[in-house]
């Protein structure tokens, strides 16, 4: 008997369905592409440092905000803090100054804002190079625990501090002093000395979507 028109659709639903639970199912195992870990994934023999430095590099959104939560947990420690930022001037104002002074972190934003936004580069290198030398004197006076140096790798690879200069107060910071530098395209000689590198990768920013930066979220 040939199939009426009702036991057609039927037998496509069903075979529709059918196809869905495989797709599911494909889709499932697909996606499964990590499973828990069963092994504690760190190295035998770990060891205690007396400082680290970490790096925030990439060109996705985060770097600062990753610094601020150490300092966060540095200040919880009772620990001395001090930011510095290269790029942000002192007329920003931004949330995580805010709190950081409110907790006792000793702040400096002494950059000249948007290299765009400058009708004068040859100002904002100078205060750029003073910036870093008023840098370099707080992590060598070994007065803190912690020091961030926010934006720090522009001035890096736009040639405005020469490169072995960071490296070197890196190199030679007294020994308690843990660092924190952020900012794109950070050189592999600034890679090369830290302990930590994460590089933030841009997926997608709301600026495409044409939204503007927001208070609270991004400053």
């Amino acid at each position: 008997m040939l199939p009426t028109l009702m036991d057609t659709d039927d037998a496509t639903d069903a075979t529709d369905a059918t196809d869905a639970t495989d797709d599911a199912t494909t889709n499932a195992t697909t996606n499964a592409t990590t499973q828990p870990l069963a092994d504690d994934p760190r190295p035998d023999g770990l060891r205690t440092a007396p400082s680290l430095v970490l790096v925030h590099t990439g060109n996705g959104k985060g770097k600062s905000s990753a610094a601020f939560g150490v300092m966060l947990r540095a200040v919880a420690r009772d620990w001395k803090v001090a930011v510095v930022q290269f790029i942000k001037g002192s007329d920003w104002k931004v949330g995580e100054e805010k709190v950081g002074r409110q907790l006792g972190v000793e702040w400096h934003a002494l950059g000249g804002g948007f290299t765009w936004d400058s009708d004068d580069p040859s100002a904002d290198i100078a205060l750029a190079q003073a910036a870093w030398a008023q840098a370099a004197a707080i992590i060598a006076s070994g007065e803190y625990d912690l020091v961030i140096l926010d934006e720090v790798t522009y001035l890096s690879t736009w040639g405005w501090v020469p490169t072995e200069e960071i490296v070197a107060a890196i190199v030679n910071r007294p020994n308690h002093v843990n660092l924190v530098l952020t900012g794109r395209d950070a050189a592999p000689e600034i890679l090369a000395v830290a302990d930590t590198v994460t590089e933030m990768l841009e997926i997608k920013h709301a600026y495409q979507s044409g939204i503007t930066a927001k208070r609270g979220i991004d400053f």
